[in-house]
C-alpha cells in the first residue's frame, strides 16, 4: 500500500473509532454501561490493531499520525465528561483531565506559533497518564456495567492515581514548553 494513500486499513479503523464516540456517549447516557464497557474495550483493541497494521503493512501516513491521537483524546474526553455528568466519577477529576488536555492543545499551538518547530510526540508521563485514564474508565464502565460491586474501592484508588498522573504530566509539559521557548529566545 502506498504511503500517500490516506484511506488505508489502519486509518479506516481509526475513523471507525472516531465514529464510535457518539454511540459510546449514547450508551452511557442510556445507562447501557455493559455495552459501553465492551465498546470501550473494542475501541482500545482497535487502537492497538491500527498501529500494528500501519507498521506491518507499511501504511503509516501523516493523516494517521494526527488522526490516531485525536481519536484517542476524543474518546477519552467524551467518556470522562459523560461519566462525570452521570456522577460515576468526580467532576473535579473531569475538569482536571479536560483542562490538562485543552492546555496541551493550546500549548502545542503556541509552541508551533512561536518556534515553528512543533514535534508531535507524547512524553513518557503522558503515556503513563493515558494508560491510567484508560484503566480508570475501564474499571468504572466494567464495575458498573458488569455489576462487580466488590471492586468499587478500586475506582476510588484509580481516581486519585489518575489525578496524580494528570497533574504530573501537565507540569512536565509546562516545563518542556518553557525549555523550548527559552531555546527559541536564546536564553
Amino acid at each position: 500500500m502506498s504511503q500517500q494513500f490516506w484511506l488505508n486499513i489502519p486509518n479506516m479503523i481509526t475513523i471507525a473509532r472516531v465514529m464510535a464516540v457518539p454511540f459510546m456517549v449514547w450508551l452511557i447516557i442510556s445507562h447501557e454501561l455493559q455495552a459501553a464497557f465492551w465498546l470501550f474495550i473494542a475501541a482500545g483493541i482497535s487502537d492497538g490493531v491500527d498501529g500494528y497494521l500501519a507498521k506491518i503493512l507499511k501504511a503509516r501516513t501523516q493523516i494517521g499520525a494526527f488522526l490516531d491521537p485525536i481519536a484517542d483524546k476524543l474518546l477519552l474526553v467524551s467518556v470522562f465528561v459523560v461519566l462525570g455528568v452521570q456522577e460515576l466519577i468526580p467532576l473535579w477529576l473531569v475538569i482536571m483531565v479536560v483542562f490538562r488536555d485543552m492546555a496541551i492543545v493550546i500549548g502545542a499551538a503556541l509552541i508551533e506559533l512561536l518556534t515553528r518547530d512543533l514535534k508531535m510526540s507524547p512524553n513518557f508521563s503522558s503515556k503513563v497518564n493515558t494508560t491510567v485514564q484508560i484503566v480508570l474508565l475501564s474499571f468504572v464502565l466494567g464495575v458498573h456495567g458488569l455489576e462487580v460491586t466488590d471492586m468499587i474501592w478500586a475506582i476510588d484508588v484509580l481516581v486519585y492515581i489518575t489525578a496524580l498522573t494528570t497533574l504530573v504530566s501537565g507540569l512536565i509539559y509546562l516545563y518542556q514548553w518553557g525549555i523550548n521557548i527559552s531555546k527559541e529566545n536564546g536564553e
